[in-house]
């Protein structure tokens, strides 16, 4: 017996045969069964989530964790997957749905109210298996109101940096190189690095190459800050107000997406922001592109409660209504922005000009997971006084793309585009 099932008895039949006797057992779902949600918001973001839900009327559980991709491969491997994950892996959520895994979105919104990069078209499959139910701007610096800095790259010591997560440590690292990527090659470079076309060992290429080392070379400014940085929570402190607000080693700038907003708490209105192409290592340049990230809604059943819910979560009114309640930001091209200058800037960047989904979200599990490691060891040998040997760390990452590439994995779900022009 599943969780999802209750076994009605309806009629119970006494064969008497040569064998011995057989009971026939009818099954029916449990349409009062609460639909199963595992996403990574928690605390005030997830009451308010759970607000949102409560007005759809279907009864749900959620469970926010930030270890979710741990969590969620446990909860598929014991056989008891959530009717809905909500993450912003695309590449995690590819690897399902080519396993079959994943149940097809088809029909439960409408694409058009979704415009690129977040609209799922190129892929080999007609099927469409997530949906952005959140959306973030990266390519951006947060700095403290009345504090903003020049136009020029910026020390080490002026950075607020953590490396620090609960389930994905390393990812802050991975935003600074793909940053430097977009902003130094453009999008169609950084687009085929992100999905391994193009038939060039991207990751022991020039511009991924160059990027990484300057990057490095940022860190080598000062040992005292890269090791801050290695051992430091993205968040700052639970009772903190983010990095930005603690100013740890006096820093005062703060690479990081918009929903860094939530780590500053009521301090929020004293934030404000700026694109980071002119402040990143040889920044200076014009603003190529913006990074964007999202969160996005797939589902492992096909109960006609879970795919109720994500019909009307994607809706217009459904994004709408999470926008108002949560101050957060919606892909959904008909969900009006709202809010005050900072707020507006960032919604205006996330629909304008070209945008970027984040490169490490589309990459596979495993290539992801190398790109993580690579930016901690960076960090901690220029922490301790070493080499960082950029080349040799990316000839690991690079070993791991060709390892996946080399098993011919079914990659029909995967995105074939990660870029918008428009």
């Amino acid at each position: 017996m599943t969780r999802r099932f209750k076994v009605l008895v309806l009629l119970v039949v006494m064969l008497l045969i040569a064998a011995g006797g057989m009971v026939v057992l009818w099954a029916q779902p449990d349409d009062e069964e609460p639909v199963t949600i595992l996403g990574t918001w928690t605390a005030k973001q997830a009451e308010q989530f759970e607000a949102v839900l409560r007005g759809f009327g279907i009864p749900f559980r959620y469970q926010g964790t930030a270890a979710q991709r741990e969590v969620l491969l446990s909860k598929v491997q014991s056989g008891e997957p959530p009717d809905i994950v909500i993450m912003p892996g695309i590449g995690e959520l590819a690897e399902y749905a080519d396993q079959k895994r994943l149940k097809p979105l088809n029909g439960l919104y409408d694409p058009q109210e979704y415009g690129a990069p977040w609209k799922p078209t190129g892929t080999a499959s007609e099927d469409v298996y997530w949906v952005p139910v959140k959306a973030d701007l990266k390519s951006i610096v947060w700095y403290r109101q009345g504090h903003r800095p020049a136009n020029a790259p910026a020390p080490l010591e002026s950075w607020c940096i953590g490396m620090g997560d609960d389930g994905a440590s390393g990812w802050p690292g991975t935003d600074w190189i793909e940053d430097l990527v977009l902003q130094r090659e453009g999008p169609d470079t950084y687009e085929k690095w992100a999905l391994g076309t193009g038939g060039v060992k991207w990751w022991r290429s020039d511009p991924v190459r160059t990027a990484w080392e300057a990057w490095a070379g940022l860190l080598r400014q000062n040992r005292e800050a890269a090791e801050r940085a290695l051992l430091t929570d993205h968040r700052g402190d639970p009772d903190s107000h983010g990095l930005l607000f603690e100013g740890r080693g006096g820093c005062t700038l703060e690479h990081q997406g918009s929903f860094a907003r939530s780590f500053y708490r009521s301090d929020t209105k004293h934030a404000r922001l700026m694109d980071s192409a002119p402040l990143l290592p040889g920044g200076g340049g014009r603003v190529r592109a913006h990074e964007v990230t999202g969160d996005f809604a797939a589902l492992f059943s096909d109960r006609p409660q879970a795919r109720a819910l994500i019909r009307r979560l994607a809706s217009r009114e459904g994004q709408q209504k999470w926008a108002d309640l949560a101050d957060v930001f919606s892909a959904n091209r008909r969900v009006e922005p709202h809010g005050n200058a900072v707020e507006r800037g960032i919604a205006r960047r996330l629909r304008e000009g070209p945008r970027c989904l984040d490169a490490s979200d589309v990459m596979a599990p495993a290539v992801r997971g190398a790109f993580y490691e690579a930016v901690l060891l960076t960090i901690a040998r220029v922490a301790t006084g070493q080499d960082p040997d950029v080349p040799g760390l990316l000839k690991d990452v690079q070993r791991v793309q060709d390892a996946r590439s080399a098993q011919g994995v079914d990659n029909g779900a995967a995105p074939r585009t990660v870029c918008s022009t428009r």
